[in-house]
């Protein structure tokens, strides 16, 4: 004798647990990113067209006292935001942080000339908005202008170095991940800090240990288990930062917004779940098993497919869109995903048995079915899913990693990306019928197809770096793909959901150029 309430089925009562655990998570983010602003003070403002973030710890009856002041500068493709636990750990050490957004960077709607590569033009920028920065900060009353130190990390890194290397007036240097000091003269800057995570590429660390090599007052810290990215959260590369600056010992809290953030990100991915159904509201009807191409044939075209894609994203009109990196990956994403879908006709249909494929036996997957609802409900269901696509990805990665809203021509850029996304994702759908193991294996294929790409000087060399973030959202999107799939979604739901998942967060953080 069952003793489940009637009409509760276990797939209902999954369901029912994920959005409990999903508002969990939702309710924990958002408290976590209130707390983590407790006791600081932040503001505002753009000078000379630099957006700026003072970051200071509220007035505590010292406003007379003249701090520290710590400018930090962010890297190739991220933000003020992304630097923002660093600003935090300094300003709780009873310093005053100022954080900026770069050209083609963050809320910054200016181009970097030749953003992606460290030519005169792109350097010349970077110390103008630099030079901004200091002159803003300096010119406070509640900063001692002879006690200025720079933070940067990796092209931020090598522009606070040549900043401070002509500026003897700053009282000390932070590099973070710097990418290449041969061209800083020796003796200067002084009191500078090297700091390098342990698993980052060799090459970083020994530019490290050479630069260190060339001046007196250089220190070296190799931070362990922490990449390129990883390495700004790490707590010894806070109180390092934080000891350098000189301050008073309070403990730096480096995961404060971080953490809060992946809640959110894990809140809204679990509740995408229960809102299929919900708004689907039916489920498909299992096909008929039917012969259909073998998955190593599948896999071997789609490894063809994707080396075309590497070869032919170079010569493609979209390296000229004005965003640094994003214009490969915007054409690589096209031509892959025609070639893909045109692979589904041919040569697949030559090891293909059975049905047409396009037909809904040849389909494999669930066969949605209408219920006698009008055509217009999935158009509808699909949008409101997309629009939470958008808000799942853009809300948390801007609340506490980078920014993430459009500004300038990121505006027309975003929807360009997201059919390079959507042509990508809908081959993916086509070649492999819908089968999610399959869909998911397709997109993977992208990842050593970029990486060695960009090994080989085909792709722009940052892509090695972009491929960790297009790993998380392409898996993030083949999960998401299924349980449309599993809610009876029409078969083109998935791609559309899934491009602006994937494309936004490229699209808003790759530099504009």
């Amino acid at each position: 004798m069952s003793l489940r309430p009637p009409g509760v089925t276990p797939a209902g009562r999954g369901r029912a647990a994920l959005t409990v655990l999903a508002v969990l998570a939702l309710l924990l983010g958002g408290y976590g990113l209130l707390r983590a602003d407790a006791g600081l003070t932040t503001r505002q403002v753009t000078a000379d067209g630099v957006p700026l973030t003072l970051v200071r710890a509220d007035d505590d009856g010292a406003g007379a006292v003249r701090r520290p002041g710590v400018v930090i500068a962010h890297g190739f493709a991220g933000s003020a935001r992304l630097m923002r636990p660093l600003a935090d750990t300094v300003a709780r050490q009873g310093a005053v942080a100022l954080l900026l957004d770069f050209a083609g960077h963050g809320g910054n709607p200016a181009g970097l000339p030749g953003a992606g590569r460290d030519d005169t033009a792109s350097r010349g920028t970077l110390e103008h908005d630099l030079a901004v920065a200091v002159a803003h900060l300096r010119g406070r009353p509640d900063v001692d202008p002879t006690r200025i130190v720079l933070v940067g990390h990796s092209m931020g890194a090598g522009a606070v170095t040549r900043y401070a290397a002509g500026h003897p007036d700053i009282a000390g240097t932070v590099a973070i991940s710097l990418p290449d000091g041969g061209d800083l003269p020796d003796a200067r800057p002084r009191r500078l800090l090297l700091i390098v995570g342990g698993l980052e590429f060799p090459a970083f660390r020994a530019t490290a240990e050479a630069t260190a090599r060339r001046g007196d007052g250089r220190r070296v810290v190799v931070v362990p288990g922490v990449e390129h990215i990883s390495v700004l959260f790490a707590g010894r590369t806070h109180r390092e930062v934080a000891a350098w600056v000189g301050g008073d010992g309070a403990a730096p809290r480096p995961a404060a917004r971080l953490v809060p953030a992946g809640l959110l990100l894990l809140g809204l991915g679990l509740g995408f779940v229960p809102l299929a159904a919900l708004l689907t509201g039916r489920r498909g009807r299992p096909a008929a098993p039917v012969p259909v191409a073998p998955a190593p044939a599948v896999l071997a075209v789609a490894t063809a497919v994707t080396g075309v894609g590497v070869l032919l994203a170079p010569v493609l009109p979209t390296t000229r869109l004005p965003l640094a990196v994003g214009g490969y990956l915007t054409g690589f994403l096209l031509v892959t995903g025609v070639l893909l879908a045109a692979a589904r006709y041919w040569p697949l249909r030559l090891f293909t048995v059975g049905p047409t494929p396009g037909t809904p036996a040849a389909a494999g997957g669930p066969v949605p079915t209408t219920g006698g609802r009008t055509p217009l409900r999935p158009v509808v269901v699909a949008l409101l899913l997309t629009g939470y696509a958008v808000a799942a990805v853009a809300v948390p990665i801007h609340l506490g990693l980078t920014w993430a809203l459009p500004v300038g021509a990121r505006w027309w850029l975003l929807p360009v990306v997201t059919v390079g996304c959507l042509v990508l994702l809908a081959g993916a759908e086509l070649l492999t019928q819908g089968r999610s193991w399959r869909y998911a294996a397709v997109g993977a294929l992208a990842v050593p197809a970029l990486g060695g790409a960009a090994v080989v000087g085909l792709a722009p060399g940052f892509v090695l770096l972009v491929v960790p973030l297009f790993v998380v959202l392409l898996g993030w999107q083949a999960a998401w793909a299924a349980v449309l799939r599993q809610a009876g979604a029409p078969r083109w739901a998935p791609a559309v959901v899934g491009a602006v998942l994937v494309a936004w967060p490229l699209a808003t953080a790759l530099p504009l150029s």
